[in-house]
């Protein structure tokens, strides 16, 4: 190799590490890029309770807003307002927690629960709507406090209910009574199969076996879904829970502290034995 190719490839490792050295440079100060904030770094409620909020509709289509009462002390993302525990706020992507002025939905009126037709109405009427929602640390979930609704939607809301309140009453009552009548076949019908299943059965004993076990909203065997079908082990459940109360002494038992299981082990041959009796 002669002298001048040496020098040429002496350049060439000169400007290679030349560049390298650059590119190291550049890639040092080049900043670091950070992911964007989530609601979840706000300084209001914790990310685990906005996870609540409702996905977001597509353009074009009407989506409820939830508005959240806070339990934190935090601040408004726009007028840096301090927004104390019990502050309603909305939040708003990477500004966080904004207050309802911010938010611009301070003109809203607050619709509490409770009449259903009122709230149908006035959501139906309204071109914006917000659900309020607060955490409930018992139950560790979001709870629905009402709507905000706007002032016009509301009040015409409003007058729609009182033009039709006596329909409604009325078909409320409609309803009532026919509930009611469906109920009242059903417990004659139960009473009917205790008394076919168990023709000893002691007079009117059945109908009142048949009331206890089918009262509504009691969670007792006569509403399950094999009492409604009349299902002779449902029925038997029934007659038995009767006679531990009416038969036994059982009540007593349980009156001295006795453990539930243990008293029932104790009458069970008293039971077993009215059973016989009533199957004759």
């Amino acid at each position: 190799m002669t002298r001048r190719q040496e020098k040429s490839n002496f350049i060439r490792v000169e400007r290679i590490s030349s560049l390298v050295c650059q590119a190291r440079l550049v890639h040092i100060a080049r900043p670091i890029m950070t992911s964007q904030p989530s609601k979840s770094d706000f300084a209001g409620e914790p990310g685990s309770e906005v996870s609540s909020e409702s996905p977001a509709a597509p353009r074009g289509e009407r989506a409820d807003l939830n508005v959240f009462i806070s339990h934190r002390e935090s601040v408004c993302g726009e007028c840096k307002d301090d927004l104390g525990s019990g502050r309603w706020i909305f939040l708003a992507g990477e500004r966080s927690a904004l207050c309802l002025e911010c938010a611009d939905l301070d003109h809203l009126e607050f619709l509490p629960p409770g009449d259903a037709a009122l709230t149908r109405r006035a959501r139906k009427y309204s071109r914006v709507c917000a659900v309020v929602l607060k955490f409930s640390r018992a139950r560790k979930r979001y709870e629905r406090q009402g709507l905000l609704i706007e002032a016009a939607a509301l009040a015409r809301a409003e007058s729609e209910c009182l033009q039709d309140a006596d329909l409604r009453e009325r078909r409320r009552l409609r309803e009532a009574d026919r509930r009611l009548e469906l109920d009242s076949q059903f417990v004659a019908e139960f009473a009917r199969c205790i008394r076919a299943q168990y023709p000893g059965c002691p007079e009117n004993r059945d109908q009142e076996i048949a009331e206890h076990a089918c009262r509504k909203h009691s969670g007792r065997v006569g509403r399950s879904a094999a009492a409604k079908d009349f299902d002779e082990q449902a029925i038997r459940l029934a007659v038995i829970a009767h006679i531990r109360h009416a038969e036994t002494n059982y009540d007593e038992l349980l009156g001295t502290s006795w453990d539930r299981d243990d008293a029932r082990q104790e009458v069970a041959s008293r039971v077993n034995e009215v059973l016989r009796t009533w199957s004759a």
